[in-house]
């Protein structure tokens, strides 16, 4: 009898020990956001095209997050992130299952968060809220071919990241990707560091994004499953395409906003560098430059929006690149492209969860490309105009859960 009561006491031990951990703190949420809408592009290679397209003002996606209360200030954290098209239920990011993200990690109150995985860089969380595109307009008015990254185009995989906690309205984050080849540390590296301020009215950040051999596997510019794609040729992304070959991609970034009243006053400013060209094997244009040349871009943008009424949200942006120049191999200069894109939207909400909005974006493009001919007006992730100029107008809903 006495042997018997001692087991039973060893099992009541043993579960309430199993119950304590099946009941600390913990949570799991599904969420996502629909967005689909009507397009038409006055110039897609010469052709009007008037189409549907999925996630424009935010991209479609479904997720997972979920967190894990340790104790002491310490919680576990994983959030896993789908991008989808709605209109042919496709996989995003080049077909990944979890393309936008997929990371895990530990976030302690006072010491800030790491986490590892696929992930947003540093320049996206500073300054890419404060760009037009991430805010009311969409990606239809994101800097020609993002190329910035102000407009999250790119993740980077295989990513260590460090979010320090927040200091009086000051945080700041560092992210290292490894390039995993074999002998070689560097190659195919991303790293980024960045921070925001926000205190009243005022919000400001910036960014740095180093990304070495950005075209190659792994590399800033194809872990996106974008760029390096048989599909996506030099007519869709002209800005930057010719460029491939570059050794690193470069990006420093900067911007804030201020609030009065109903209105907000916006600026970015980014310097992006193609660095060290013909470092990489490119098919068609690892000869037209100079080896070791760099072509660099200057991009600034001013954005404005004013909540006309709780429900009604209306704006209007101004952005310029220039494109800089660049020495040809065989003969003298390339001006370089220059780009100016004026964009105009409102926004009205149905509910929370729901709104309806209209976008409106004009591109004009002078000088030379980055292919070597003359530029043409490229508005972001749309087939490019055959001439100097393009206009893009949407109307979408776009609905939150």
């Amino acid at each position: 009898m006495k042997q018997t009561k001692t087991k039973s006491l060893l099992t009541l031990a043993v579960l309430g020990s199993f119950a304590g951990v099946a009941h600390a703190q913990s949570s799991v949420t599904l969420y996502g956001i629909i967005d689909e809408g009507f397009n038409i592009n006055t110039n897609a290679g010469g052709q009007h095209l008037y189409n549907l397209s999925s996630g424009v003002l935010q991209a479609s996606r479904w997720g997972l997050r979920g967190t894990e209360d340790l104790g002491g200030g310490l919680r576990a954290l994983f959030v896993l992130e789908n991008g989808f098209d709605i209109n042919t239920g496709a996989l995003g990011q080049g077909g990944l299952m979890f393309g936008r993200q997929a990371f895990v990690g530990l976030k302690s109150d006072s010491l800030g968060t790491v986490t590892l995985g696929r992930q947003y860089d540093a320049v996206v969380d500073n300054v890419g809220p404060l760009e037009v595109g991430t805010q009311w307009a969409g990606y239809i008015a994101a800097h020609p071919g993002d190329l910035d990254n102000l407009n999250n185009t790119y993740r980077t995989n295989n990513t260590v990241k460090y979010t320090s906690a927040n200091h009086a309205g000051l945080t700041f984050d560092g992210t290292y990707s490894f390039g995993g080849a074999a002998g070689d540390f560097s190659h195919n590296q991303i790293w980024s560091l960045g921070a925001n301020y926000s205190n009243g009215p005022l919000v400001v950040g910036a960014g740095y994004l180093n990304a070495r051999t950005p075209s190659a596997s792994g590399g800033m510019l194809n872990n996106a499953g974008t760029i390096a794609t048989p599909a996506i040729s030099a007519a869709k992304y002209p800005v930057y395409y010719g460029y491939q070959s570059a050794n690193t991609y470069q990006v420093i970034t900067a911007g804030g906003a201020y609030v009065f009243g109903a209105a907000t006053l916006g600026v970015t400013y980014a310097n992006v560098s193609f660095r060290n060209l013909g470092a990489v094997a490119q098919s068609g244009f690892t000869n037209i430059y100079r080896k070791g040349e760099n072509a660099t871009f200057n991009n600034v943008e001013a954005n404005f929006k004013y909540q006309i009424t709780p429900t009604l949200l209306a704006g209007v942006a101004f952005d310029y690149t220039d494109g800089g120049s660049v020495d040809y191999a065989s003969s003298g200069s390339n001006p370089g492209a220059k780009y100016y894109l004026y964009s105009l939207g409102a926004d009205y909400f149905l509910s929370k969860r729901t709104d309806v909005y209209i976008t409106g974006v004009y591109e004009h493009a002078s000088g030379t490309d980055s292919t070597g001919k003359d530029a043409v007006a490229s508005i972001n992730l749309l087939s490019a105009s055959n001439n100097s100029n393009q206009f893009t107008a949407r109307i979408g809903i776009r609905h939150k859960f």
